[in-house]
């Protein structure tokens, strides 16, 4: 069975988010491509916290490199997929290194200055998305990238999808304490319409210190490290979903939410453009809010024209189709 090794940050891995979600769903269809995903990743933090000044997560990573090599090493392993861009350098060790980036050097994105350098490295990549890819060579010039998804879970999308147990004013938005996700308006739209019950799910525990700064309306409830189980299941209950985020590398909740016929509104940034179904709504600050009241105001409780468009593109049939053809070719020699 040839190995693969795929690094990610210590908190990636140790948080119920977008990366770990991935991780294991990419271990899953390894297997069942013959395949060995080894999970690595370095064993000291330097910070969880990647805007403490000094404390940058990709400076953490370069000075991670010998456990990471370390690792590498004594599994025996030759090709490695690197989630982060602070180990772009393992190309000087690893001649068969690709990046799949959990970020992007986006001036939406804190700490994009500091990205960019090491991205003049790359010259192989997997991305989520179409756009994603046209970014990688118009800023780049990387042109070796394949698009692969990170499909949803279908049985789970079967599994919880009752149109009868939707909630009609009930809106929900998945994400961060961070300020590219914008909790803050979700929190302003909360307050200004007391109607809604507003659901706010974070993927890690640290979370739940860090909101405390906010005031929080009545109506909203706050949620935390959830498992896909659990988010399935709370969003096949809402009746909208909403993400306003300034930019997306993933967009995971995007997709899940159109493969449970949710009613989506989201950014009008080009990283959105291939969550386009039917009952996909784009816009920005200024008319979110009547966004949001008139996805809720629709007659409709749910989309199946969404759900129908999510399972065609974005499944983890289509995820597993991807990376058998990646594989395939990279694993060759």
């Amino acid at each position: 069975m040839k190995k693969v090794g795929l690094i990610m940050r210590k908190i990636q891995f140790s948080e119920n988010q977008g990366p770990r979600v991935f991780a294991d769903r990419l271990k899953a269809i390894g297997e069942e491509l013959g395949v060995d995903i080894v999970f690595i990743s370095p064993e000291r933090h330097v910070s969880g916290y990647d805007w403490v000044p000094g404390y940058e997560h990709e400076k953490g990573d370069l000075v991670n490199y010998d456990i990471v090599l370390d690792q590498i090493y004594q599994n025996n392993i030759e090709h490695v997929i690197y989630t982060v861009s602070g180990f772009t350098y393992l190309k000087m060790f690893l001649e068969k290194s690709v990046l799949f980036p959990h970020s992007f050097p986006d001036p939406a994105l804190t700490g994009y200055e500091m990205m960019k350098p090491f991205y003049q490295m790359v010259d192989k990549a997997i991305v989520q998305t179409e756009f994603l890819k046209e970014e990688f060579a118009r800023n780049f010039g990387v042109t070796d990238v394949n698009v692969i998804p990170i499909g949803f879970s279908e049985s789970l999308a079967q599994k919880h999808f009752d149109p009868a147990q939707v909630v009609e004013n009930r809106i929900l938005w998945i994400g961060r304490d961070e300020e590219n996700r914008r909790p803050d308006l979700v929190l302003k739209y909360a307050k200004q319409n007391p109607d809604k019950e507003v659901f706010m799910v974070f993927g890690g525990v640290r979370y739940r210190e860090s909101m405390k700064k906010y005031d929080i309306p009545d109506n909203v409830r706050l949620q935390f490290a959830l498992s896909q189980d659990e988010i399935f299941a709370l969003m096949n209950s809402a009746k909208v979903y909403w993400s306003c985020s300034r930019f997306d590398t993933f967009a995971m909740p995007l997709t899940e939410a159109l493969a449970m016929g949710k009613i989506i509104v989201k950014p009008e940034h080009p990283c959105y453009r291939h969550i386009n179904a039917r009952h996909s709504f784009s816009g920005n600050e200024e008319n979110w809010f009547e966004l949001v009241n008139m996805a809720a105001a629709s007659p409709k409780s749910y989309s199946m024209d969404n759900r129908h468009y999510a399972f065609d593109q974005f499944s983890s049939r289509v995820m597993k189709e991807g990376y058998k053809n990646f594989f395939d070719q990279w694993l060759r020699d």
